[in-house]
Order: structure tokens, then sequence, then C-alpha cells
């Protein structure tokens, strides 16, 4: 007899993501303070991209016109969002780059942009649990990540850009990965990342004046291991089988992981917002996930009993 019971791996796979994105915003801010942005992303992107296709190298059989398209789509959607993040840690010009804690906060808003977005592209109407959960995300990663001053910088707006990139990026999983294998999808993302940052480098002429060696070369290894090829991976997969609103929640945990490391090896401490901030952010998660059908069946069973 099959057990009707909902499978919580996908869901776990996500959560996994956002754990290893969350420490990864404290070490980004460091490693482009002597590494350039599109040179980063090149490395890094790559890197990963060429681990994983020599790891997943069977399923370059299953290489189709419809996957090549979902790859590219994919890779540019992500490239673009990791793109403006960095450069919104960084700055562009004469554009202040902002904190890591409100970094993590303002790419946390595609959580609240996927459920309209998917309404608009694929006509699914997003229910009254998505449009709470959302906004009580919004919320939350703003009471855990940013900080009294309330001020706008370039950096900011950046973000601001990143977040909407993600979360089309996020709808686009949602319909590959329908049609095409996931990990092949997963690995032709990242070749597309690593030849749009390449591209980049030759648009803007960065040049790397010495090689990363010593905290640098650390950072890079974590950034290409960890956060690239694990929390990628572990992403696409745990999207393959969540819906899309459900599957931005649960990606906004990335923020209060975020704020987490900061507090843990940054110069960032805890406050009772913050806390209030963890709390809002769970009760979201549970609200996306269950519906609170646990009180409908509580219910029914006060009054059948």
């Amino acid at each position: 007899m099959s057990s009707s019971k909902p499978q919580i791996w996908p869901q776990l796979c996500i959560v996994a993501a956002t754990l290893i994105f969350g420490s990864s915003f404290l070490i980004m801010k460091q490693a482009v303070d002597g590494i350039p942005v599109f040179i980063l992303l090149a490395i890094r992107f790559t890197t990963a991209g060429a681990a994983l296709a020599l790891i997943f190298w069977k399923k370059w059989r299953l290489l189709n016109k419809e996957a090549l398209l979902g790859g590219a789509v994919l890779g540019t959607l992500m490239f673009l969002g990791y793109a403006f993040q960095t450069y919104g840690l960084s700055g562009l010009g004469s554009w202040e780059g902002t904190t890591p804690g409100k970094n993590a906060f303002l790419t946390a808003t595609y959580c609240v942009l996927v459920p309209f977005l998917n309404w608009i592209i694929s006509h699914k109407r997003p229910d009254r649990y998505n449009v709470t959960a959302a906004a009580l995300c919004l919320v939350g990663t703003g009471l855990v990540s940013l900080t009294e001053d309330f001020s706008i910088v370039g950096g900011d707006i950046l973000t601001l850009i990143c977040g909407v990139a993600f979360s089309l990026h996020i709808i686009a999983v949602a319909h590959y990965s329908k049609r095409c294998d996931v990990l092949l999808l997963t690995v032709l993302q990242f070749l597309f990342m690593a030849l749009w940052s390449w591209v980049g480098i030759f648009v803007t002429g960065e040049q790397l004046t010495a090689l990363p060696a010593g905290a640098d070369l650390l950072r890079l290894a974590y950034l290409i291991v960890c956060a690239s090829g694990l929390a990628m991976l572990f992403q696409n997969i745990g999207q393959a089988q969540t819906p899309a609103a459900t599957g931005a929640v649960l990606l906004s945990l990335e923020a209060p992981f975020g704020v987490f490391f900061s507090v843990l090896f940054g110069n960032e401490r805890p406050t009772s917002r913050m806390y209030l901030g963890f709390v809002l952010i769970f009760f979201a998660v549970i609200l996306s996930e269950t519906k609170l059908s646990f009180l409908s069946k509580k219910r029914e069973e006060e009054i059948g009993g």
C-alpha cells in the first residue's frame, strides 16, 4: 500500500541551499574587496560548471533544443541576479555598496514578487496563504536584516534589481524542470553563467592584478564548491518538486541565515527586533507549507470526538 504522505526532501534541499547561500553574503563582501566582480564570477561559475559537467557527464545524452534553451534562460537570469547582487555589495562607480544585512534583505524581496510574476506569466493566481506568507517574509526579513538606518544607497537599488532576476529564475526553474532533466539544466545554467561572466570581463576591461592567495583563495574555493556547486544543485532539485510560491518563501530563509553568520563571524549583534523577525519568517514558512491544514484537522477531531 503506497503512502499518501507528501515528501519533504525537496523542501529540505531548498532549506540546505539557503543555509549555504546565507553563509556566502559575508564571504562575498570580503571577496570582492580583493577580486573584481566579473573575474570573481567567471572563476566561480567556470570552475563549478566544469566540475558538474564532468560529474554528470552521462546526462549529456539528454541534451536537446529545449534543454539548451532552458539552460540559457536559467543561466542568464541567475547571472543577472548574481551580477547585480555582487555589485550591490561592492558598489558601482559613484554608487556606494550596501551592507551584507541589507543586501540579504533586499535580495529576499523575490519572495514577494514570485507569486505575482507567476500569476502574470502562468496565469496561476496566488492564494491568500501565499500572499500572506510573502508579506510576513518581507516584514520578517526586514526586521532581521535592516538596521536603524533605512536610507537608500546605489547598492540597494542594484540589489532590488537582483531580486527581480532571482524571482524570474524561480519561475523559469518551475517551468523548465518539468520538461528537462534538472541535473542537465543545472550544468547548462552554470556554463551560461560562466559565459556571461567572461563577456562581462571583456566589456568592462577588468584586470586581476594578482592571483587570489591566502584568505581570498579560501573564500573563492568556498564560493565555488559550496555556494555554487552544492547550493544551486540543491536549489534546482528542490524547486523541481516544489510549487514556485512555496519555493520562494523557503528561499527567503537565506536572509536570516545571512544575518546569523554575520553575527557569528562578523560584527553584527542580535537584537530583540531580529528575534521577532525570525518568528515571523518561521510562521510564514509554516503557513506556506501547511496552509494551516493542521488547525482544520484539529477542529474536525474535536467535533468528531
